[in-house]
């Protein structure tokens, strides 16, 4: 309905309550989702006929069938539904992004908020004070679910030092957790904890992570010369280098799943890297103490934060998580008593997309995204007070006037520091420029001091613009690694600090750093300044990530995208991700290797190239019937004959199938092999390059063509055509069956990544007319990267509209090759099933050899628009089209007439070269009798009633009267026979006395001897002037016989058929 017509809340409702008795009227069986998500309840049919839109089915007039819940077989499918809401895709994955992931890192600020707010009080911090932000979180959103989940990896928790043990861990009861264990109480031997463990779970979503931060610094500042790190800092560095070689083992683990699906291989992965991160952090005395302490596991989670068994079938379109805990670490450092255990997890999402070699093997092609890694996975706090005045002891010395970082220059709020670990989140900070060095200041960390003497390069990259933000690269040698928090040491001594375009800092480096750091001093360095050409990859990267940043916080706050904008910068890995996750989740059809980079936007095609010179360029004209398609063809092949030789295809019509792609196939091969022949006879001159112009008209769905060019048994008939581009010609006044019920098929052959340019053939002179503009956004919705054409009847007014028309490589773009995998899954290997046609759209076909009356065909065709019916289109008859010949004229004529438009168009039919003819029209042929054949498409027509139909608009023959026996003739019949013929001379034997007819024998009759003896005994069928055939049995002939003496009786010898002649009256008997 139109917005107008919806305005009528009683014709509104009508209007619901008859399409849902159209939408169920050819169904037998309906599925109805009868419980929520996650609220199972028992199916209950008698509920379902309570419905208001139910109880309106059975209104007389509308529905008027009897109860619903009687004619149709119902069937609950609730469960059916949730498994498909349970698996992610593309779209489930941007709602888990924008609004699950935000809702879940916001659970973290609150946590970090509570510490941070807590810190002049922190070592009286409960666990229960510390966890109220995730467990109110999950407690809250479990309130409606009726669906519990028990594991413990399902549940939040916050556990300080040693109450972070295996037995504390594996309970799985943190809903009531103690106020008796703090801060201060819960370390070694009684002592303040030295770290602990959080984990935030969604209570209905897939999301979960757990952490491990520190009470105290994993570092001490460098202040300009050698110093020990006291024994507390040694355990926190010791349990913070553990952590650190955890989460490289975790990461490890997800990397090797994504791969291999297999967590056997995925858990061998993980203890070896974790091996190897504590061989990197000298740890090699402890390997074994802690490896027998390690668990690695990997669950999938549904979309409702539900566990489901990893090797299921469809485990892959879920999110799972990784755990990774050791459990019960001792003091490895000499002293007594257990520190607790060290637990990391993420949450990861994997893709796999299956490619398929030049040599027809399948391979696979993956990805994964860790979809928490924007959560913090390292924090410390300075808790004790000697720790607080040590770090503002480290800054008084460094800002004092003999500094060992020489003169201050410039200070700032905002400035980011990124590491090249990629463990390491980028961490927002004060950073205070010296002449010999700079501070880094965090409010968790501390100070992070970095002299020049620690220094190899420095260098600087701003881009040559005010709106990239500047960082400052930074190489150090390996004596500044004791001084640097563990998360900051990578594999490549490396660090920038980016300063962001329009802040302070930003200003206060160009004017108070820059030039005094280009100049060399004491240590030799100075800053040098280098274009985009001069970063690494890895550089480029974190340039990339803090650009992206600057991006995000310029969006305005509460806008979606800038939730999405932001999220991407967390995660750098996203958008790739996001490419590949949309490419897998579509189908697990192969995907050619030469079409994967393009799928995945990581390289671009050359449409110059795409095509080679030699082959035959295919352009595709399709629409629906009455669409003016041929007109188009006919204009493009008389109006560009320079473009070299046409051939055209028309799709056969005379049939009761739409497209047949056998027959297309043997005219490709038909059709090169005549292009090979006359090539090699030919000379250069005459070698034009050929053109193959495809024209369809009627409900076929464009990607069937395409298929069967791609699936074409001959492999050289396949690489000598190419398609150049598909143009869908639409005509706006036959597009609606009724209000805004589209006719089948008519967006599909609109589609994205397969048709280049849409043609509108009718309303072209008012562009803003409202049925064009209304379809024109229609097909926009459905084809955004589509060119619309105004042609009037298919006569294209523009050069630049030809030119799409005819272009070479349009199809063959990349964005229509990514657009094509997206939609039609399958289709490079012609798997992809294009669906039926719905409403049924009934194409029958005649064949007929007599010419019509053009006036009474006309007249009929006319009359179609008003025998027009509503839904379910029983009947309607849409479309004509067919080659016929009227009485007035000897030549063929080409008809095509369009209900909905009431248009007719009558055209003699050109001569010229056919495609190869299917065997029905040979066999048409063959006879020389039928040459004309009309093609009807209409909705559950009928054979019969439309050649009724086509026998009212010929010219009549005389009804043939139907045959009567003796017996259906009635005695008015009998007389008005003897009035007519009782004159006619007696047989021999007979005399008329007046009254009645008498014979030697004595027998009377009423009726002339004649007509009731000779016609009826010696025949069996007599025509009478009346149109009068009269049949008899033999026994009836034998009585008859009988009477005329033994001259006329019928003997063995009589013939038992014959032709005979009775008072002038030729007739035909037979026994």
């Amino acid at each position: 309905m139109t917005e107008n017509e919806y305005e009528d809340e009683e014709a509104a409702e009508e209007f619901k309550i008859a399409s849902f008795v159209d939408m169920v009227r050819d169904c037998s069986r309906i599925g109805i989702p009868y419980s929520s998500q996650g609220h199972l309840q028992i199916f209950d049919m008698f509920v379902v006929e309570k419905w208001p839109i139910v109880q309106a089915f059975a209104l007389e007039g509308i529905g008027g069938d009897g109860f619903f819940t009687m004619k149709y077989e119902l069937q609950d499918v609730s469960l059916n539904l949730w498994n498909i809401y349970n698996k992610m895709d593309p779209m489930s994955l941007e709602s888990l992004l924008s609004e699950d992931l935000v809702a879940f890192e916001h659970q973290w600020t609150s946590f970090f908020a509570n510490f941070d707010t807590e810190i002049p009080f922190l070592l009286e911090l409960s666990e229960s004070q510390a966890g109220e932000p995730f467990r109110s979180y999950f407690s809250h959103g479990m309130i409606s679910s009726h669906i519990t989940e028990n594991s413990p990896n399902r549940q939040p928790f916050v556990l300080f030092g040693n109450h972070s043990t295996r037995e504390n861990l594996n309970a799985g009861n943190f809903n009531f957790p103690s106020e008796g264990h703090l801060v201060r109480s819960t370390g070694p031997g009684g002592s303040f904890a030295k770290h602990m463990v959080a984990q935030c779970v969604s209570p209905k979503g897939p999301l979960a992570c757990s952490r491990t931060y520190f009470f105290g610094a994993t570092h001490v500042p460098y202040l300009g010369g050698d110093s020990q790190l006291p024994k507390k800092t040694e355990q926190i560095r010791l349990l913070s280098q553990i952590y650190a070689a955890v989460i490289e083992a975790v990461l490890a683990g997800i990397a090797c799943y994504a791969k291999t699906s297999s967590l056997t291989k995925a858990k061998e992965v993980a203890e070896q890297t974790l091996g190897s991160g504590l061989d990197f952090f000298e740890l090699i005395p402890f390997k074994a103490a802690l490896r027998s302490k390690m668990a690695f596991h990997i669950h999938a989670v549904n979309n409702q934060g539900r566990i489901v068994p990893l090797d299921c079938e469809d485990s892959l379109f879920f999110v799972k998580t990784a755990y990774m805990t050791v459990y019960d670490i001792p003091d490895l450092l000499g002293g007594s008593g257990c520190l607790g255990s060290v637990v990391f997890s993420e949450s990861f999402l994997t893709s796999q997309i299956l490619v398929k070699e030049k040599d027809g093997t399948v391979t696979t092609e993956t990805s994964s995204i860790v979809l928490t890694a924007a959560v913090p996975r390292f924090c410390s706090w300075l808790v004790e007070d000697n720790e607080v005045k040590f770090s503002d002891k480290t800054q008084q010395a460094v800002k004092g006037d003999e500094s060992f970082l020489g003169t201050f220059l410039a200070r700032g709020e905002g400035a980011y520091l990124y590491s090249s670990n990629l463990q390491s989140c980028p961490e927002e900070g004060n950073v205070h420029f010296f002449s010999s060095g700079l501070l880094f200041s965090h409010c968790r960390h501390g100070s992070i001091i970095i002299s020049k003497d620690h220094m190899n390069s420095i260098s600087f990259y701003d881009g040559d613009s005010t709106c990239i933000v500047a960082a400052l690269l930074i190489d150090f040698k390996s004596s500044l690694l004791p001084h640097l928090p563990v998360y900051f040491h990578g594999s490549s001594n490396f660090l920038m600090i980016a300063l962001f375009p329009k802040s302070k800092i930003y200003q206060a480096f160009y004017s108070e750093v820059f030039s005094l750091w280009q100049q060399q001093d004491n240590s030799g360095l100075s800053l040098k300044v280098i274009q985009e050409d001069g970063l690494s990859v890895e550089q480029k990267r974190l340039h990339s990530s803090a650009q992206k940043l600057v991006s995000a916080l310029s969006q305005p706050v509460g806008d979606k995208r800038s939730s999405l904008k932001l999220i991407s910068a967390k995660l750098p890995e996203l958008d790739w991700f996001l490419q590949h996750f949309s490419i897998s989740s579509i189908s697990q059809e192969p995907v050619m290797r030469t079409h994967l980079p393009v799928l995945l936007q990581k390289a671009e095609i050359n449409p110059t190239n795409i095509v080679e010179n030699d082959k035959v360029i295919i352009t595709i004209v399709t629409g629906l019937p009455g669409c003016h398609a041929i007109e188009l063809c006919a204009f493009l092949v008389t109006l560009h004959k320079e473009y070299g030789r046409w051939m055209v295809y028309r799709q056969i019509m005379d049939s009761s199938e739409c497209f047949h792609a056998a027959h297309f196939q043997r005219y490709l091969s038909s059709a090169l092999e005549a292009r090979q022949n006359r090539s090699a006879r030919q000379s250069a001159y005459i070698r034009k390059k050929t053109r193959l112009l495809v024209v369809l008209q009627g409900y076929t769905d464009v990607i069937d063509v395409v298929q069967a060019l791609q699936t074409h048994p001959d492999s050289n008939v396949k690489a000598s055509f190419a398609i150049g581009a598909i143009t869908a010609c639409v005509d706006p006044l036959s597009c609606y069956m009724e209000h805004r019920f589209l006719f089948p098929k008519c967006l599909d052959q609109c589609s994205q990544g397969l048709v280049s340019n849409v043609v509108f053939t009718s309303h072209t002179a008012e562009q803003r007319h409202p049925l064009l503009v209304q379809l024109q956004s229609l097909i926009r919705a459905a084809n955004p990267a589509a060119a619309f054409i105004l042609a009037e009847n298919g006569i294209v007014t523009r050069n630049e509209d030809i030119e799409l028309i005819l272009s070479e490589n349009s199809f063959s773009s990349p964005e229509m090759l990514r657009s094509r995998y997206l939609m039609y899954p399958g289709w490079y290997e012609g798997k992809l099933n294009a669906g039926s046609v719905y409403p049924l759209m009934v194409q029958i076909c005649v064949w007929f050899g007599r010419p019509l009356e053009k006036t009474r065909f006309v007249s009929k065709c006319k009359a179609i628009q008003s025998s027009i019916k509503p839904s379910p289109f029983c009947g309607n008859i849409y479309h004509i089209l067919g080659k016929v010949k009227f009485s007035d004229s000897e030549r063929i004529m080409e008809v095509c007439h369009n209900t909905l438009a009431n248009s007719l168009s009558i055209m003699p039919v050109l001569e010229g070269p056919t495609p190869p003819p299917e065997s029905k029209s040979i066999s048409q042929d063959s006879s020389g009798q039928q040459e004309c054949y009309l093609v009807f498409i209409g909705c559950s027509l009928k054979e019969d009633s439309i050649k009724d139909w086509l026998r009212q608009t010929a010219k009549q023959k005389p009804q043939r009267k139907a045959l009567k026996t003796r017996g259906m003739l009635t005695q008015q019949e009998i007389r008005s026979i003897h009035v007519k013929r009782h004159l006619e001379p007696l047989p021999a034997g007979y005399f008329y006395n007046g009254t009645q007819f008498v014979n030697f024998f004595g027998d009377k009759t009423d009726f002339h001897p004649r007509i009731l003896g000779t016609v009826w005994s010696l025949c069996g069928t007599w025509a009478v002037r009346l149109g009068v055939r009269v049949s008899l049995s033999v026994k009836q002939l034998s009585a008859r016989a009988t009477h005329l003496g033994p001259r006329s009786r019928l003997g063995s010898a009589c013939p038992q058929t014959g032709t005979g002649n009775v008072q002038g009256q030729t007739f035909h008997f037979s026994l």
